[in-house]
This record gives C-alpha cells, sequence and structure tokens, in this order.
C-alpha cells in the first residue's frame, strides 16, 4: 500500500517537475523573444507549452520531446513567413523605381559597348546604359533600373 503511494506520488511529482520545466523553457524563450525580436524564440515558447501540457497529463520524456519538436517545427513552418510578411514591413524604398517611364537627357554620352554614360531626370545625375549609343542632349525615357544605374531608350 505505501509502496503504491509512493509511486503514485513520485509520478505525480515527476509530471510536475516535467510541466514546470517545459513551462520554464516557455517563459525564457518568451522573455528572449520580446527582448530581441527575431520571430525564432516565440516558436519554441510554443513547443515547450504543448510539451508542458504533455508532462502534465503523464506522458513520457519521449513524447514530451516528441510533441515539443512537432509543434515548434509545425508553427515555424506554417507561421513565420507569414509573421515576418506582416510586421517586418515593406522593407527600404527604391530610389529608382519612381524615375521609371520618366524622361530626362543624355549629359555624358552612352556607350553601350563600355556601358559608361550619364543622364538627368528630375534635376538628379544618374549612370545610365542603353543597347545604342547616345549622345549627349538626347532626350530619353527610362525603362528599367539595375540597382542604381538606370536602363534608357530614345524618348
Amino acid at each position: 500500500m505505501i509502496l503504491r503511494l509512493l509511486s503514485e506520488w513520485l509520478s505525480q511529482w515527476a509530471a510536475e517537475v516535467g510541466s514546470l520545466s517545459w513551462l520554464a523553457v516557455a517563459l525564457v524563450a518568451a522573455i528572449i523573444e520580446v527582448s530581441v525580436p527575431h520571430f525564432g524564440c516565440a516558436f519554441i515558447s510554443a513547443g515547450a507549452v504543448a510539451a508542458a501540457a504533455a508532462a502534465f497529463f503523464g506522458y513520457g520524456v519521449a513524447v514530451q520531446i516528441g510533441t515539443f519538436v512537432l509543434v515548434m517545427t509545425g508553427s515555424l513552418v506554417a507561421l513565420r513567413a507569414n509573421l515576418l510578411g506582416r510586421l517586418a514591413g515593406p522593407g527600404v524604398p527604391s530610389r529608382t523605381d519612381p524615375l521609371v517611364g520618366r524622361h530626362g537627357q543624355v549629359t555624358h554620352d552612352i556607350d553601350p559597348t563600355l556601358g559608361t554614360g550619364r543622364i538627368n531626370v528630375g534635376g538628379e545625375d544618374w549612370a545610365a546604359r542603353s543597347a545604342e549609343p547616345l549622345p549627349v542632349g538626347t532626350r530619353i525615357r527610362v525603362v528599367a533600373a539595375d540597382g542604381i544605374v538606370l536602363e534608357v531608350t530614345r524618348a
């Protein structure tokens, strides 16, 4: 009788310690996520909470670890890209995208062989290239941008 009570008490104690250990991992991961937001530790925290639930219901260590890995991986795959897309924002805006379609003038000859040339668009000086040679003074239209080099054609 005493042996059975001791066995039940030990299994209940192990479940509680396991649950509390997993919850401690979840708390630490959540604190790290709040301190250094990079959307990684939140998934560890979710997996640890699920593993704590498995421990609370008396499942063994193998099931707890399996639950942790499964929930962490599943939430990472399902949610990370979506969260980054919503919370990270659009990123750094391009300086050259608004120039596509605008007109300007060649200020230094554009040589397609060398890939050199300069243009003025909207009062700003830009490096440019074209499929055809364009002399100084030629009116151009910006058709694309490759980094900070504008692709142009004769207007």
